[in-house]
């Protein structure tokens, strides 16, 4: 019984320590680029666009497939960069819970 008390401690601060870090997340942006920086994404750390930067050198109309792939590759590379940072919150959030591989959180 004194164990379930001490996880339970545990949960409500790991459930205190997540609310802090959601709104951290909301507020961190991360920014992915493709073409050699031609194209720039910046993302919230809940995945909203906040601003594309593209090189002018791009915006001609024989270009437009090619951007648009860029467009693509930038926005996957600030998402990737977006979970990274939230997991790497996470981990230091659920350290020493025991917690199942593969489980994410929150449910």
């Amino acid at each position: 019984m004194k164990d379930l008390m001490g996880m339970m401690g545990r949960l409500q601060e790991m459930q205190s320590k997540m609310s802090e870090m959601q709104e951290q997340i909301a507020q961190t942006e991360v920014s992915g680029t493709a073409g050699g920086g031609m194209v720039t994404i910046t993302l919230s750390g809940k995945g909203e666009l906040r601003s594309i930067k593209i090189d002018p050198a791009l915006l001609k109309p024989e270009d437009g497939e090619m951007l648009e792939d860029l467009i693509i590759a930038a926005h996957a590379d600030a998402k990737g960069k977006a979970e990274a940072k939230m997991n790497e919150k996470m981990q230091e959030i659920t350290a020493g819970l025991p917690i199942p591989p593969g489980m994410k959180l929150p449910f």
